[in-house]
């Protein structure tokens, strides 16, 4: 009776909530395939360690700045500026604990109650979560595999009303790895503009893009649109940094600074010791991140290949991100030891009890139709072993 309201209205997170559940199953020495989790496989680059343990080893342990320090910002300036070819002074950067952080202070810096967020299904879990947290209303604008998972200026326009606040744009995109192409994101940005509908720019997978398909940044393509906008990234993927918890988002600087002001008052500064480690990842070689980058898009071409040659499984080739999300909807209505498969979360249940195989379902990210997502961020073996378990268990439903 003492929990408040918004936080009865909304969820944990479901990906955290599978992914406990199998560590519960590891813990009692049960073997999964864990094509749930989100982080990649790979252990942090040794330069970026030796960066942090050099921070511990010269006392840099105190508090930092609320928004960061001068020399992470810079770092990420001259990030952007050789990336998005985008200029941003000091003032328009905050550091924060993660990307997640970043994104939740830029909500509630600029939603009032009742605005309404733009949010394209399937979507990252935390969007909607975090828009009802911050007051808002999340309106979803549902796609599937037909349209390629992606929006368009006339879905937003159907969508419009005049509580419209803003919108959210995830590409590459957590669950289906799809990637908006310049001249796509150029017609969004216009109808944003026209609208006056401030754009929340999620790109933390912007250095996982496959088959020569390049990134593009709805600021680059539409610099017009820079100071409707905010750039959310971190180094979380791109350096196989999740636990070290630095994000950062660039824009407006009256918007900065009041996503400095919340900061200010919840988390204060990010670990001063990851900040170092992060202006590392950010200022030093990149070849690491290049690799990882082929060998995703290797366990993407497998993984891609060995779906799509299972029957009744339709699955597109992602161009971004390590996620698949293929469509399982054909095994609806077939049974094993006298459970029926019902919809997406039977699904995932009856991998996990009887294959030892872990799968998202695909309605917790807002989708009607049934789907699951794969997460290719794990080794090639578990990903050769998982198919192969993955193919004789759907054989067994009849």
């Amino acid at each position: 009776m003492h929990i408040s309201k918004k936080v009865q209205s909304i969820k944990s997170s479901p990906t955290l909530n599978i992914n406990a559940r199998v560590k519960l199953l590891e813990q009692n020495k049960i073997n999964v395939i864990n094509f749930a989790i989100g982080e990649p496989d790979f252990d942090t680059p040794i330069n970026i360690k030796e960066a942090a343990i050099s921070a511990i080893n010269n006392g840099f342990t105190k508090y930092c700045p609320v928004d960061g320090t001068l020399e992470i910002k810079n770092a990420i300036i001259d990030k952007l500026k050789k990336d998005y070819s985008t200029t941003y002074t000091t003032e328009e950067i905050i550091v924060s604990n993660g990307a997640k952080h970043s994104l939740y202070n830029l909500l509630q810096a600029i939603i009032n109650d009742n605005d309404e967020v733009i949010i394209p299904a399937p979507y990252w879990v935390s969007y909607i979560d975090m828009v009802i947290l911050s007051g808002g209303v999340p309106k979803l604008i549902q796609t599937n595999d037909k349209k390629k998972f992606k929006i368009t200026p006339k879905d937003i326009e159907n969508i419009l009303t005049t509580k419209t606040k803003a919108i959210i744009i995830n590409s590459p995109a957590n669950p289906t790895g799809v990637v908006y192409y310049p001249e796509e994101l150029k017609a969004i940005a216009n109808i944003c503009i026209k609208n006056n509908i401030f754009i929340i720019s999620d790109d933390i997978y912007e250095k996982l893009t496959y088959d020569n398909v390049k990134f593009a940044s709805i600021v680059n393509v539409a610099p017009k649109v820079k100071n409707l906008s905010v750039i959310i990234n971190g180094v979380s993927k791109a350096y196989a940094m999740t636990g070290w918890r630095i994000g950062y988002a660039a824009g407006p600087k009256n918007i900065i600074s009041a996503m400095s002001k919340v900061q200010s008052q919840s988390t204060s500064n990010a670990s001063s010791i990851s900040i170092k480690a992060a202006v590392e990842a950010l200022n030093g070689p990149q070849k690491y991140t290049e690799f990882m980058k082929k060998e995703f898009e290797k366990r993407r071409n497998y993984i891609s290949e060995k779906l799509n040659k299972i029957n009744g499984i339709k699955c597109g080739v992602p161009e971004g991100a390590f996620y698949i999300f293929p469509s399982i909807k054909t095994f609806f209505g077939k049974f094993f030891d006298g459970k029926i498969i019902n919809n997406d979360i039977d699904f995932a249940n009856y991998l996990l009890d009887v294959a030892k195989i872990a799968v998202v379902p695909g309605s917790v990210f807002g989708v009607k139709e049934g789907y699951v997502r794969f997460s290719y961020a794990t080794s090639m073996r578990n990903i050769k072993l998982g198919m192969e378990k993955l193919k004789k268990a759907l054989k067994n439903l009849k």
